[in-house]
């Protein structure tokens, strides 16, 4: 059964929930949006969430807080970090809530994952192909977002988010329930040799059967091969403690289903952005 349930009508922003969480913590709220339902124009039609890509602000602005309404929260709520493509992990407070949310130069800087136990606090992040991890600690109430492109799955962004979570809140990786949301799959996803260098070692760390690996890497003709970072994410946080029957993981391809997402590779580069997002309330 795919985790991340299809949410959308025709006057609202298509939402894909993660509906297994929300029900049952009743106040935990969790999911991915989709590319419609919005007001932005080409190339970014319609529900862009993107401040980086030349879409007007004050458009991605409306979009982000259609997404509030949809989901029932304050825009204030709506707390931002700056993507870098790197591993580095920030631990919201109160005092952060809201960042991001109008300007990409107030979001929290160099940043691909937050991590908050501050109730009313909605993490989001943006994504067009990369892996949106999520992670929840109801022992401790604390949840965490991260941002995995190739790049941070490399340095195993998975491990550095649990590994702050347990020194900022006692968080046990054993009672962590983590996702891997909607992106780019291995049917979709061809590297060269660059990229295959830098994630074999990340891959032979998990000391897997050929099978296995296969999952994770498959090898096609000129020296490429297909990638699975749903996968490869999934056997880090494995590796890291997470239970894998704590795991859950969409099935959604970004680059197959551009009716339903934006997808950076399939589309050039030039497209709009999905949000993931985790909140919990009072």
């Amino acid at each position: 059964m795919e985790s991340f349930q299809q949410h959308a009508t025709a006057k609202e922003p298509s939402l894909f929930l993660l509906s297994s969480w929300m029900e049952q913590e009743p106040g935990l709220t969790a999911g991915f949006t989709g590319r419609s339902g919005g007001v932005s124009g080409s190339p970014w039609t319609s529900l862009n969430m993107g401040l980086h890509v030349g879409d007007d602000e004050e458009t991605v602005a409306r979009n982000r807080r259609l997404l509030a309404e949809a989901i029932g929260w304050p825009f204030e709520a709506f707390t931002c970090g700056e993507q870098v493509h790197g591993c580095a992990v920030y631990k919201v407070t109160a005092s952060d809530r809201g960042k991001g949310r109008l300007s990409r130069e107030d979001a929290v800087p160099d940043t691909d994952a937050l991590m908050t136990n501050e109730p009313d606090t909605l993490l989001v992040s943006f994504y067009a192909d990369c892996v949106p991890l999520y992670f929840y600690d109801a022992e401790h109430r604390a949840i965490a977002l991260a941002h995995a492109g190739w790049k941070g799955t490399v340095q195993q962004i998975a491990a550095r988010t649990l590994e702050a979570m347990h020194e900022a809140y006692g968080t046990r990786p054993d009672a962590v329930q983590a996702a891997i949301g909607p992106s780019i799959g291995d049917c979709c996803y061809e590297v060269d040799n660059y990229v295959i260098d830098r994630l074999m070692p990340v891959i032979d760390s998990f000391e897997a059967g050929d099978e296995a690996v296969q999952r994770m890497l498959r090898p096609v003709p000129d020296g490429k091969a297909m990638v699975n970072l749903k996968e490869i994410n999934r056997q880090i946080m494995i590796k890291a403690g997470i239970l894998p029957i704590h795991i859950e993981m969409s099935k959604w391809c970004t680059g197959c289903n551009r009716d339903l997402f934006f997808s950076h590779r399939m589309e050039g580069g030039r497209t709009g952005r999905m949000a993931s997002w985790i909140g919990i309330r009072k």
